[in-house]
C-alpha cells in the first residue's frame, strides 16, 4: 500500500513531469489482508453520518454485504436481485435511495457503476466494499453505463470517498471474476500502442503518467498470472493493486484512453449487440480475448517496413443502422464521422505516416507485449484468449472486429486499418 499511500498524500512525483497528482478524487484506499471488523470504523472515519443505506445484490451480499451490515449496525440494506448498470436500474436505484444521506457500495463492476452514477447526480458522497478483483472502476470518475437506446458507453461520475478490498474475501470470488480482473489490466500494452499512435500521428492528447505510476504491478501481476488464476492470496493482492492504479489513470488524465482503446470498443460491441448470442461473458473476458485480437493486428502492421496507405473512411451509415439499429446507429455514426477521414484528410496522413513511420515503428516497440507472452499469461489467469471458447459465435465476433471501431471517437490501429483496406481480411481469421 505504501506507493497508494504516497500518491494519495502527494509524496510521490512524476519522474517526468516532477509534480504529483493534484486531484486524486477519493479519500481513503485501504488494502488488506483482512477487514473483518473493522468496518464500521472505515466508514466513520469518512464522515457519513445521518442515514446510511448498504447497496449490495445477491450475491455480494452473502460475500460481504451481511458482514459489512452487522458491524455497522444500525443501517438499512437494499439488496438488489440481477442489476444492470443502466439508466432503467439506475433511475430505479435513485428513487430507493433518495432519503439517504450517504451510499455504501458493496460488489464489484455493477454495484459500484450504480452507486457512483446515483451519487454523482446530487453530489452525495458514497464509499466501496470491493468483492473481487473483477474490474479497474473502482477508482476510476467514470461508470460504465447503458443507455436507454443500448449503447454502452463510459459516462461522467465521480469517485468513491473510501475504496476498502478485504484481500480474503476477493481470493474467494469465482475464478472467473479473477481472470476478467487480469483481462482488464493486460490490455495495457495494446491501448497503449493505440493512444500514442493516435497522438503521434493526429496530435491527441496522450499523458505517460498513468503507465508511470503501473509498471511495477503490471510486471508484478504477469509474474503472478497462474497464482492469480489459483487464487493465491498475495498474488490477489498485486491485483487489486493493478486495477487501483489503472483506474487511478483516469483521475490524472481526466480520461480511460490509457485503459481502453481498440479492445475496449470490440467488447462494447458485443455487449451492445450479441443479443440472445451474447454468451454471459464479463466485460474483463472479453477485454482479454480482444487484447489478443489488437495486439496480433497491431503486430502485422508494425512488421511492415512501409506504412499503410490510407484513403477516405469507408463509412457505410445505412449499414451501421441494419447492424445496429437506426437509433444506436445514428448515435454512432455522429461519432464515427468525427474521425472519419476524406479525401483530404486521407492525404494528409498518408504524408505524416510516410515520414514518421520508421520512428512510431521503433516507440511503438517499447510498449509491446509479444502476442506470445499475452496468451501465456491470460491463460494462466483463467482468462479466455478466444472468443470462441467462450461460445460466441466466431462470425458475430469477426462482425465485432471488424466494426467495433464505429462506436466511438478514438483512432486505434482498427481506425487505420480500416482506413488502409486491410480490416476485412484480418477480421475474418480472428476467431
Amino acid at each position: 500500500m505504501s506507493f497508494i499511500e504516497d500518491v494519495l498524500s502527494g509524496a510521490w512525483t512524476d519522474p517526468q513531469t516532477g509534480v504529483g497528482l493534484s486531484n486524486v478524487p477519493f479519500e481513503n484506499v485501504r488494502l488488506d489482508n483482512s477487514l473483518d471488523g473493522a468496518e464500521a470504523d472505515l466508514v466513520a472515519n469518512l464522515g457519513f453520518s445521518g442515514k446510511l443505506v448498504i447497496v449490495s445484490d445477491t450475491n455480494t451480499h452473502d460475500a460481504m454485504g451481511a458482514r459489512v451490515a452487522k458491524s455497522l449496525g444500525n443501517v438499512d440494506e437494499i439488496v438488489l436481485n440481477a442489476p444492470h448498470a443502466d439508466l432503467k436500474d439506475a433511475d430505479d436505484l435513485a428513487r430507493q435511495v433518495s432519503g439517504y444521506d450517504h451510499l455504501i457500495a458493496v460488489g464489484s463492476g455493477t454495484v459500484n457503476d450504480l452507486c457512483k452514477y446515483v451519487t454523482a447526480a446530487d453530489k452525495r458522497r458514497y464509499c466501496v466494499f470491493a468483492t473481487a478483483p473483477s474490474m479497474d472502476g473502482y477508482a476510476s470518475t467514470t461508470a460504465s453505463m447503458t443507455l436507454p437506446s443500448g449503447l454502452k458507453t463510459s459516462v461522467p461520475a465521480h469517485a468513491a470517498s473510501g475504496i476498502f478490498i478485504d484481500i480474503d474475501v476477493s481470493a474467494k470470488a469465482p475464478a472467473r471474476l479473477r481472470g476478467a480482473g487480469f483481462g482488464d489490466s493486460v490490455c495495457r500494452s495494446v491501448c497503449q500502442i493505440d493512444w500514442w499512435m493516435s497522438h503521434r500521428l493526429l496530435g491527441s492528447f496522450y499523458m505517460e503518467t498513468p503507465y508511470t505510476i503501473a509498471a511495477q504491478d503490471e510486471r508484478r501481476i504477469m509474474e503472478q498470472a497462474a497464482e492469480i488464476g489459483a487464487g493465491t492470496h498475495d498474488a490477489i493482492g498485486y491485483l487489486h493493486r493493478a486495477l487501483l492504479l489503472s483506474g487511478l489513470g483516469v483521475a490524472a488524465t481526466g480520461v480511460s484512453n490509457h485503459g481502453s482503446m481498440g479492445e475496449h470498443q470490440i467488447s462494447h460491441y458485443i455487449d451492445c449487440f450479441a443479443g440472445d448470442r451474447h454468451p454471459g461473458t464479463f466485460h474483463g473476458e472479453q477485454v482479454g480475448y480482444a487484447t489478443m485480437t489488437m495486439a496480433r493486428l497491431q503486430h502485422q502492421m508494425l512488421a511492415s517496413d512501409t506504412p499503410p496507405k490510407l484513403k477516405p473512411t469507408p463509412m457505410d451509415e445505412a449499414d451501421m443502422a441494419r447492424r445496429m439499429g437506426p437509433v444506436i446507429g445514428a448515435e454512432c455514426a455522429a461519432e464515427y464521422r468525427k474521425k472519419a477521414l476524406d479525401a483530404a484528410g486521407a492525404d494528409a496522413m498518408n504524408g505524416k505516416l510516410a515520414k514518421i513511420w520508421d520512428d512510431l515503428r521503433t516507440e511503438c516497440a517499447a510498449f509491446t507485449v509479444p502476442v506470445e507472452e499475452l496468451e501465456r499469461v491470460l491463460k494462466a489467469s483463467g482468462c479466455p484468449v478466444t472468443a470462441e471458447e467462450t461460445g460466441l459465435d466466431p462470425a458475430f465476433y469477426r462482425e465485432a472486429v471488424r466494426h467495433g471501431h464505429e462506436m466511438r471517437n478514438r483512432y486505434s490501429f482498427a481506425d487505420l486499418a480500416c482506413d488502409s483496406g486491410i480490416l476485412d481480411d484480418f477480421a475474418a481469421g480472428e476467431r
